[in-house]
């Protein structure tokens, strides 16, 4: 049976101790091996290692956070490459697990036994940044996956090695101009990759659903913006149902 052989958190060196701690303290209930990486932090950025994966504009494009943040997923493609992982799974540093973290781990199990009949070189969105779903009128009973035109956003994610491989590989030729997501988008739009949504989803960002401070965004964890994000998904939610 296919696993998921390691976990990459997309984590900076300075400003989010708090959700290191957090994240320390509960993955450990996954199951699953776990590496925070910076090594495209802020503070060891080189105008070397940003034109390595980079287009020679990006810092125009982009601020050094997001560039930064987006050099993180990409480095640790390479890692997950130099370990020769049949699956990784990718995290920025604030996931939310709905249900409880004790059900993660067997909920993505269910996701893998899906992901083994789909054809190689596909990312699996697992969270509702955007708060789109996939129409009702495509539910099928027991299905999990659902084919997708966009990501939702880079908050968690999991993608196969032929997935990986082939990303690296265009960057090679392309270096990337965009933020990560962008990126993923591109990249399904010219077929390099095909992006699935699990549903229901698995995971939710704190930054977006405000019980973590948001440090790109500057935003700050607030009850109101729990209720008004809570207030958002069921709306957009009883949408998709209606569908």
């Amino acid at each position: 049976m296919a696993e998921i052989g390691h976990i990459y958190v997309i984590h900076a060196l300075k400003g989010y101790e708090s959700h290191k701690a957090r994240l320390q303290e509960i993955l450990p209930f996954t199951g699953i091996d776990f590496t925070f990486v910076t090594d495209g932090d802020p503070s060891l950025l080189t105008e070397v290692l940003i034109n390595r994966y980079f287009d020679k504009d990006i810092k125009t494009t982009l601020s050094t956070g997001v560039l930064s943040c987006t050099l993180n997923h990409i480095l640790s493609y390479e890692k997950m490459v130099e370990t020769g992982l049949d699956y990784g799974l990718f995290f920025e540093n604030d996931p939310f697990f709905l249900g409880g973290i004790e059900g993660f781990r067997p909920k993505v199990d269910s996701l893998l036994l899906e992901a083994e009949e789909l054809e190689p070189g596909f990312i699996i969105s697992l969270e509702n940044t955007t708060l789109r779903f996939p129409k009702k009128s495509r539910l099928r009973k027991g299905q999990k996956l659902y084919e997708a035109q966009q990501g939702r956003a880079a908050g968690a994610y999991i993608v196969d090695r032929v997935g990986v491989e082939r990303m690296l590989a265009d960057l090679k030729t392309r270096p990337c101009n965009t933020v990560i997501d962008w990126w993923h988008n591109d990249m399904i739009d010219r077929g390099i990759i095909k992006m699935y949504w699990a549903h229901p989803v698995l995971t939710e960002q704190g930054s977006h659903n405000g019980k973590l401070n948001a440090g790109i965004s500057s935003k700050n964890a607030s009850v109101f913006r729990q209720w008004k994000w809570n207030a958002q998904k069921a709306y957009k939610y009883l949408l998709h149902r209606i569908r």
